[in-house]
C-alpha cells in the first residue's frame, strides 16, 4: 500500500475554493483564473432618483467593489512577458533538458507579481480553450518563495499548490517526488515562481534553494518564470550557478514609467486614459484625468502600481461623498506608498509649476 508521501493524488479542482485560499494553492489559483469584473451599468438621473434608499446604497457598494478591484491594464512589460513566455513553453515542448526560462526583475512597485500571474492566467486560459472537456488539468503551478527559504521549505511551497500532505517522518526526497508525480499527472508545463529575491545566494542553504529549483527544473517538463526584486544585484547570475541559469533564462526588465521624451509622456498619458475609461461614476468628465498625466506622474514616481491605488481610492472617495468625479483634491486625499511619495519630493518642482499653471 502507498503511503501519503508517496501517492499521487488527483487534485480535485471540482471543490469550491474556501474564502481564505492564497493564489499559492490549486484552489485560490483557479478562483484567481475564473475571476471577471464586469463593469456596473451607470443609471440615468431618473432611473437613479427612482430607486428606494436601499437599492441606491446596493447600487452604490457595486460599484465600489468594482473600482476597488479595477480591471488590470495591459502595459507593455506585461505584453512583454507572456508573448516572450509563451514562445518558451512552445520551444521547451519537446526539450528533454537545458529549457529556456524567463527572469523578471525590477524594483518594488512595477508590476512584477501582475505580469507574472498574468501570464499564468494566459496560458491557462488558452490551454483551457485547447482542452475544454480535460476539467482535471491544471497547467501552471504558482509559488512563492519563502524567506531564508530551504529546500525542503521550497520542495513544501510546491507541495501546498497542489493540496498534498505528508506524515512528520516524510523526508525531502518524498515531498519533491509527490511534486513532480503530480505535476506530471496534471499536466503542469508552465511554473511561476515569485519573490526570488528571498533566496539568500550567499547562504549555504539559500543556495542549495537556487538547486532545489534548478532541479525541479530539470525534472518538470514545463517553462519556468520567475520573478523578483533586481535579482541581476542578489548574485543569481554569479559563480557556476550563476552562469548556468545566465545561459539558461530571458532576463525582462521591469521599470516604473519615464516622463522624459515625448514618446514617454504618450505613454504615460494612453495608460492614465486607459484607466480612465473604466470608471463608472457619474459626475466625471472624460479626460480630466488624462489632463492631470504630470500631476498623476508625480503623485507615483511611474509606479502603475501607485498609480493604480491612486485612481482606484479616489473613485471610491467619489462614491463616498456624493461628488461622483475623480479630482484632484480627492486624489491629495489617497495615501502612496512610501517610494511614491519620495520620488514626488524629487519633482516636486515639477509638480508646483503645474499647480501655478492650473491656478491662472
Amino acid at each position: 500500500m502507498s503511503t501519503p508521501a508517496t501517492r499521487t493524488p488527483k487534485p480535485d479542482i471540482e471543490d469550491l475554493a474556501p474564502p481564505d485560499s492564497p493564489l499559492t494553492t490549486k484552489e485560490g489559483w483557479r478562483r484567481y483564473v475564473e475571476h471577471e469584473v464586469h463593469p456596473p451599468t451607470l443609471l440615468s438621473a431618473a432611473q437613479r432618483s427612482a430607486l428606494t434608499a436601499r437599492e441606491r446604497g446596493r447600487q452604490d457598494d457595486r460599484r465600489r467593489e468594482y473600482h476597488a478591484d479595477l480591471p488590470l491594464v495591459n502595459t507593455p512589460t506585461i505584453r512583454k512577458v507572456i508573448s516572450t513566455s509563451r514562445l518558451l513553453v512552445q520551444l521547451n515542448r519537446h526539450q528533454v533538458s537545458a529549457r529556456r526560462g524567463v527572469i523578471l526583475s525590477g524594483a518594488s512597485g512595477t508590476g512584477k507579481t501582475t505580469a507574472l500571474t498574468q501570464l499564468g492566467r494566459a496560458h491557462e486560459l488558452a490551454t483551457r480553450r485547447r482542452h475544454p472537456r480535460d476539467r482535471s488539468r491544471l497547467p501552471v503551478l504558482y509559488v512563492t518563495v519563502p524567506p531564508a527559504a530551504t529546500p525542503k521549505m521550497l520542495a513544501t511551497e510546491f507541495a501546498r499548490f497542489f493540496g498534498l500532505t505528508f506524515p512528520a517522518r516524510a523526508t525531502h526526497t518524498d515531498i519533491v517526488d509527490a511534486v513532480c508525480a503530480t505535476a506530471a499527472h496534471v499536466h503542469v508545463d508552465l511554473v511561476l515562481v515569485d519573490e526570488l529575491h528571498n533566496l539568500n545566494l550567499g547562504s549555504r542553504a539559500g543556495a542549495e534553494a537556487s538547486d532545489q529549483l534548478k532541479y525541479f527544473a530539470e525534472r518538470l517538463p514545463a517553462t519556468f518564470a520567475y520573478a523578483g526584486i533586481d535579482v541581476e544585484s542578489q548574485g543569481l547570475f554569479a559563480v557556476t550557478r550563476g552562469r548556468q541559469i545566465a545561459g539558461r533564462f530571458v532576463v525582462i526588465p521591469a521599470a516604473p514609467f519615464s516622463y522624459a521624451t515625448n514618446a514617454d509622456k504618450d505613454a504615460w498619458r494612453g495608460l492614465v486614459s486607459a484607466l480612465e475609461t473604466m470608471l463608472r461614476l457619474h459626475e466625471h468628465n472624460p479626460g480630466t484625468l488624462t489632463a492631470m498625466s504630470a500631476y498623476l506622474f508625480h503623485r507615483t514616481g511611474g509606479m502603475i502600481g501607485s498609480l493604480s491605488q491612486l485612481i482606484r481610492g479616489a473613485a471610491v472617495l467619489a462614491i463616498e461623498d456624493g461628488s461622483e468625479a475623480v479630482t484632484e483634491e480627492l486624489l491629495e486625499l489617497v495615501p502612496v506608498d512610501y517610494a511614491a511619495e519620495q520620488s514626488e519630493k524629487v519633482t516636486a518642482p515639477a509638480k508646483a509649476t503645474g499647480r501655478r499653471r492650473r491656478a491662472a
